[in-house]
C-alpha cells in the first residue's frame, strides 16, 4: 500500500484528490495539510511514500517544503517521500525550483485523474514524470539566461563509457525503448545501465540524473 499525503491550501482540491486516491486498491490518503510548514510538522510524526503537493501557499510554498523534507530526512539519515509538485501554472521557473527542491514529479493540475495515478505510480518504481525532454528544454532556457553555472562533477568520472552514452541519451528525452534502439541493446540491459547511472550519481531519479548531466556541461 503506497501512503500518501495531500498539502494544498484549498480542501475542495485536497478532496477531489483524496477520493481520486483512495479509489485505488494500492495507495491511500494518510493525511491532508494546507500549508508546507504544517506538511513539515506531519511528515516528521507521520512519515509516507510520496507526497502530493501544490507549489504555492501561505506560510511555506511547495518548493520550500519540499527542500526542507528532503534536508530533514538527509540530517536524520532516512528516506525522504517522494514528492509530485502540483500547479496551476506551467511555467518554467516554478519548473527549475521544483527539480532544485527534490521533486519527483511536476504536473498541471488539470491533469486527468487517470494520469494523476499513473504519475504516482511511476514515481514510486523510482522514475519521474517530468518528460527529460521538458527538462532539456527548460535548462537550456536557464542555461542561455546565465543562472545555470557548468561545473565539472566527479561523480560523472565514476560511470562506464556506455552509462555516460544512456545518460547523454536520458538527457536528450529518450526513454528505455529508444535508448534500446540507438544503442543496439536490450531493453532490461538499459534498464539495468538506468539504474546503475541513478545509482552512481546519487540521484532519486531521472530527472535528478538529467540535471546533473547538464550541470557538468556533458549534455
Amino acid at each position: 500500500m503506497i501512503k500518501i499525503a495531500i498539502v494544498d491550501d484549498q480542501p475542495l482540491v485536497r478532496t477531489g484528490m483524496a477520493m481520486v486516491v483512495n479509489s485505488q486498491e494500492d495507495m491511500h490518503v494518510d493525511w491532508q495539510a494546507s500549508s508546507g510548514s504544517e506538511a513539515v510538522r506531519e511528515v516528521a510524526a507521520r512519515p509516507v511514500d510520496l507526497i502530493l503537493m501544490d507549489v504555492r501557499m501561505q506560510e511555506m510554498d511547495g518548493i520550500a517544503a519540499t527542500a526542507q523534507l528532503i534536508a530533514d530526512a538527509d540530517a536524520a539519515g532516512k528516506t525522504a517521500p517522494k514528492v509530485i509538485m502540483l500547479t496551476t501554472y506551467d511555467l518554467d521557473e516554478y519548473l527549475l525550483a521544483a527539480i532544485q527542491a527534490g521533486a519527483s514529479g511536476f504536473l498541471l493540475k488539470n491533469v486527468e485523474p487517470e494520469e494523476l495515478l499513473r504519475a504516482i505510480r511511476t514515481v514510486m518504481d523510482g522514475d519521474a514524470v517530468l518528460a527529460p525532454s521538458s527538462t532539456k528544454r527548460m535548462l537550456e532556457h536557464v542555461a542561455a539566461s546565465g543562472q545555470l553555472v557548468f561545473e565539472e562533477d566527479p561523480r560523472i568520472a565514476s560511470l562506464t563509457e556506455r552509462e555516460r552514452e544512456v545518460l547523454e541519451l536520458m538527457a536528450k528525452g529518450l526513454n528505455n525503448a529508444e535508448i534500446a534502439e540507438q544503442l543496439y541493446l536490450g531493453e532490461t540491459t538499459v534498464k539495468t545501465h538506468v539504474r546503475r547511472v541513478l545509482a552512481k550519481l546519487d540521484a532519486r531519479d531521472r530527472v535528478q540524473a538529467v540535471v546533473v548531466a547538464f550541470k557538468s556541461g556533458i549534455a
